[in-house]
């Protein structure tokens, strides 16, 4: 449900709800947010909320650091897990100067216009993550380990698989906030799970994902563990991926697809970046079902984008390359500008590689190009990139690239 602001008021005082929650990202996609008393609700909905952003990574340090939190409506969602008698509620948030100019590295704002500019053009996508990440235990301390919470290989049953339980509260969890999970299985990795979105908007599908990394977190703890969304936490084991399924509707009916995913595969070094933002991203590349090379095929998962078999509601294509440390918000928008790139110029799809990447001979993989192999060389297509500049502000391309 999408709520209007006359209806988060009634909601508010209804519910018995004593603190709001106004979320937002730093320019990595981390989650950060302030809370505020609902006797200051009107004042975040007329005029903002003020806020020091100087220690916010990427958001510009201390000069010109106040910066003003203007909730959205139509994203409200209660908290579950805290207490009925007193509900604690959460909105996201778009972000602006003092004097109303929008902030350059508020990147839901960001895919929040790059959704209207393919909407102008005639374009709609759709987009649904898989979310993987490991169960470690924790020590007498409350601190993780790096003790997997199970022994179980992919899509085991209870008892070898440990997680089931929990995985279950989790989408219990995400349905009562008005997120529906698709599916959920254990994973390859010991003590690895996933859990899969049905398709969204792109805003929405963001939105999503952030909170989904958060109610997991939450859950996760209150059952004495720890989750991993890092890219490898186990260097000889399967790495946590969010691999993307998008899609794209035409107001002329035909399809698409294929030129927006040319146009992904034209760009996909100088996306890489922001796809896998850290070092450990590319120990999680080119291994365990995570591709190297910038590839398609249909039904192949060592490529780095396949077209898994689907009824024609469910036509879509996968990149399997980005991993949970990425920020949902500029993924997608930065996907959605490549795609239009491809559908704008009509792009032909190169020669699909009907042939598995991680067991080829090395003349077959030397006709195939590679995309970065470690931060740096992302970083250095990402800075020579037109693409890229025309795409990301200043200010956020600093923040990935100068560190």
């Amino acid at each position: 449900m999408k709520y209007t602001a006359q209806e988060v008021r009634q909601y508010v005082e209804q519910e018995d709800v004593k603190f709001i929650r106004l979320a937002f990202c730093d320019v990595f996609g981390r989650q950060k947010n302030l809370a505020i008393l609902p006797s200051e609700l009107e004042r975040a909905f007329s005029f903002g909320i003020p806020f020091d952003a100087s220690a916010i990574p990427g958001f510009g340090g201390e000069v010109r650091s106040d910066l003003i939190l203007h909730p959205d409506p139509a994203t409200l969602a209660s908290l579950p897990w805290h207490p009925e008698n007193g509900r604690v509620a959460r909105m996201f948030c778009s972000i602006s100067h003092p004097d109303g100019t929008p902030f350059e590295g508020d990147c839901r704002a960001l895919l929040q216009r790059t959704v209207d500019a393919a909407e102008r053009a005639g374009f709609r996508f759709a987009f649904g993550a898989e979310m993987e990440f490991y169960l470690f235990r924790t020590d007498e301390d409350g601190e993780p380990t790096k003790i997997p919470y199970d022994r179980a290989h992919y899509m085991d049953i209870a008892p070898e698989d440990k997680g089931e339980a929990v995985r279950r509260e989790i989408c219990l969890t995400l349905s009562q906030m008005g997120i529906q999970p698709e599916c959920a299985h254990h994973e390859e990795g010991p003590g690895q799970n996933e859990i899969d979105f049905r398709y969204s908007d792109p805003l929405s599908a963001a939105d999503n994902a952030i909170t989904f990394r958060s109610v997991v977190k939450t859950i996760v703890a209150r059952n004495g563990l720890a989750a991993d969304f890092s890219p490898k936490p186990l260097p000889e084991e399967a790495g946590n991926g969010m691999h993307i399924n998008f899609s794209v509707r035409a107001a002329d009916g035909a399809d698409h697809l294929p030129f927006a995913i040319a146009g992904i595969m034209d760009k996909a070094c100088e996306l890489t970046l922001f796809l896998n933002p850290t070092e450990e991203s590319y120990r999680r590349l080119g291994s365990c079902k995570a591709p190297g090379y910038i590839t398609w095929s249909s039904e192949n998962r060592s490529q780095l984008i396949r077209i898994p078999a689907a009824s024609k509601e469910h036509y879509r294509a996968e990149l399997r390359s980005p991993d949970a440390t990425a920020n949902p918000y500029l993924a997608f928008a930065l996907l959605l500008r490549a795609g239009l790139h491809g559908i704008e110029n009509r792009l032909p799809l190169p020669e699909r590689a009907d042939v598995n990447l991680f067991t080829a001979d090395a003349e077959t993989l030397r006709r195939y190009a590679h995309i970065p192999a470690s931060l740096h060389e992302a970083a250095a297509a990402a800075q020579s990139s037109a693409f890229i500049r025309a795409s990301v502000p200043e200010l956020v391309l600093s923040a990935y690239t100068d560190r």
